[in-house]
């Protein structure tokens, strides 16, 4: 019998289930966009039960579609929008609120007076995050303040919170069960763990000194997990989407996912995600390398009993969502694919620059104060110059933060993985290598996120055996190099740094 192995893929902006073959080939997968909540200017918000919903749409389209039965396949991993925040009861299985989406910047009050009480450092040093409104905790606790029924329930322990894959697998493996006792599985694991501002670095464990700072009771946390966990977390359930009992075995927030994916399991391997926002992470072995530059210093992976991998990130928030931003809210574009053609209708910029700050910028400047601009404009610029600045946005903010990792690492970066939806514009992907100067590498299968958490599943079980075996699976599409001169690199720069200065000091 032919097997396979599943991955849940959990984005900002849709769901997707794909199945994967023993050589990471995609055999099935179907997708599905949730909406986009948008309550207050900097508020973003999802429907949890229209994620749940929809991801049980996708499994089954995949699964009608593809005719494969519940026992081929091998087992389940997923993963998730890592900082968006669900709390939901235990019995009922329903949210006390919304998600709160991790670009949603309605706690900036709350971290701004957490730093005035205890300091950056003291969460630094305990999370290697800074204090800011993208992390989860902090929504936590907001909706414990604004929503007095979950505030009520929480002596009973009925009060559940999870990021987005903590809801999936608690619904995927029983849900809120029979005569109103919850039974699925409330776990999470450390990648994810490491992005609520919760959970303490060194110890993998959830720090009680976070807890009682931020204000949260460690009832409501789900129990932390390694990624790749060989003892599985439960089955499906028997009448869920799947209509049988597959286990599920594998979790990582997405940008660790897609580092899993790309198969940089060695110190010093980096990969930049293009999605929704843009996401750099350099594997830094077993060390815990604490930025100075303006990085966050996250958990990579763990798996089974080995010590876990940390990573130095780079978080840029606003990259895919600004062509989604061209399209529905200007209307300059119908598709997203249509960015391109648009941009290659002019050879430069026309010294347009676009700095995308609608929530702030993340890293390497974490300012929260900051807000979306066109800079440089005249009368010569058109919609193309735009376009182009739109895409060239995304090359100048990945190279900031690998300035940033360059200095945090002293490791000069060779080349750079590139994966997710963008990568395949050709163009941005060019103009990547040159603002870089170094070669940008895209491999054959660019859905790495979905492919890293069927690794960490088809691992657990051993499906795959071993790392070893997943570095064979990766393989080259193609390179660009870089092309363009040093004096024009550098004009370039200097004009988006200029560009930056001017969206700062707005709220």
């Amino acid at each position: 019998m032919i097997k396979y192995v599943g991955a849940i893929d959990l984005g900002t902006t849709s769901n997707r289930f794909i199945l994967f073959d023993k050589q990471g080939n995609i055999f099935a997968s179907a997708q599905k966009e949730h909406q986009q909540i948008f309550p207050k200017p900097g508020w973003v918000e999802h429907n949890p039960m229209e994620i749940w919903k929809n991801a049980c749409a996708v499994i089954q389209e995949v699964m009608i579609m593809s005719g494969v039965s519940p026992d081929q396949i091998d087992s389940i991993g997923i993963t998730n929008q890592r900082e968006t925040a669900v709390v939901w009861n235990r019995r009922t299985g329903k949210p006390y609120y919304n998600a709160i989406v991790w670009q949603c910047t309605r706690t900036d009050a709350l971290c701004k007076s957490l730093v005035k009480e205890y300091g950056e450092a003291f969460f630094r040093e305990r999370t290697g995050l800074p204090v800011s409104s993208y992390f989860s905790g902090p929504k936590v606790r907001w909706i414990l303040d604004n929503v007095p029924q979950a505030k009520q329930d929480i002596p009973s322990g009925d009060v559940l919170f999870g990021t987005i894959e903590s809801w999936i697998i608690w619904w995927l493996t029983g849900g809120p069960g029979t005569g109103g006792i919850g039974t699925g599985s409330h776990i999470t694991d450390v990648s994810n763990a490491s992005r609520t501002m919760l959970m303490n670095l060194a110890t993998l464990k959830w720090d009680k000194a976070l807890l009682d700072a931020i204000g949260i009771p460690e009832s409501m946390l789900p129990e932390i997990k390694p990624s790749v966990d060989s003892n599985t977390w439960g089955t499906t359930r028997k009448h869920g989407p799947f209509q049988g009992r597959i286990p599920v075995c594998g979790a990582l927030g997405d940008q660790q996912s897609a580092l899993f994916g790309q198969t940089c399991f060695e110190e010093g391997e980096a990969k930049n995600t293009y999605g929704t926002g843009c996401f750099l992470l350099l594997n830094t072995g077993n060390k815990i390398i604490k930025s100075t530059h303006g990085l966050l210093t996250t958990v990579g992976y763990k798996i089974n009993d080995e010590k876990a991998v940390y990573c130095l990130e780079g978080s840029i928030a606003i990259a895919g969502a600004l062509v989604q931003w061209m399209r529905d809210n200007l209307g300059i574009i119908k598709r997203a694919e249509e960015i391109e053609h648009l941009a290659k209708t002019v050879d430069d910029n026309g010294d347009v620059y676009f700095v995308p700050a609608f929530s702030g910028l993340y890293a390497p400047h974490w300012r929260s104060d900051a807000r979306g601009i066109i800079a440089g404009l005249t009368g010569f610029a058109n919609k193309g110059h735009i376009a182009r600045a739109v895409l060239e946005s995304c090359a100048y903010q990945t190279r900031d933060i690998i300035s940033a990792m360059n200095k945090d690492s002293n490791v000069d970066l060779k080349h750079l993985k590139v994966d997710g939806g963008m990568v395949l514009n050709e163009l941005l992907m060019q103009f990547q290598a040159d603002i870089l100067d170094v070669p940008i590498i895209r491999p054959k299968v660019i859905e790495t996120t979905a492919l890293g958490a069927a690794y960490a599943a088809g691992l657990a079980t051993g499906f795959w055996n071993g790392r070893r075996y997943l570095k064979k699976n990766w393989s080259e599409d193609k390179r660009w190099r870089p092309s363009m001169k040093s004096n024009m690199r550098n004009a370039l720069c200097a004009s988006w740094a200029k560009a930056i200065e001017k969206s700062l000091d707005w709220k």
